[in-house]
């Protein structure tokens, strides 16, 4: 049935096993926050862990899995490491589940407007 529509296209398995693990990978409160800081600009372990509400050694192991799925990246200073998330995708990918968040716990019809704002996008060095 779906075969005989014009536009009609499925993903590859690779791609649907990357997205799922991206999405399995982002499927926790603190890593979310963490993101969210992320997409603002690069920070420390440290201060993550403030903004998370959670001990730096959670955050440090939350910070190594999302790095290891290529959804954050570090720069070293020193003895310090300054996360950064990885790129816009991951911006927009953020954003969209927020969004769609924001329309489930304020019961908004999915049609409706006004799209959640996006944390600015930092000038690039």
């Amino acid at each position: 049935m779906h075969t005989s529509l014009p536009e009609f296209d499925m993903p590859g398995d690779e791609q649907v096993h990357l997205a799922a693990e991206s999405f399995r990978l982002l499927a926790d409160p603190t890593r979310i926050k963490v993101l969210w800081a992320l997409l603002q600009g690069e920070s420390s372990v440290a201060c993550l862990a403030e903004l998370a509400g959670a001990a730096p050694a959670a955050v440090s192991q939350h910070l190594a899995k999302l790095r290891l799925a290529g959804l954050v990246k570090g720069r070293r200073e020193g003895t310090f490491i300054y996360y950064s998330a990885a790129n816009n995708h991951v911006r927009g990918l953020l954003s969209q589940a927020l969004f769609h968040a924001d329309h489930l716990d304020r019961d908004i019809p999915a049609e409706h407007g006004a799209a959640r704002p996006t944390p600015h996008r930092p000038a690039e060095a």
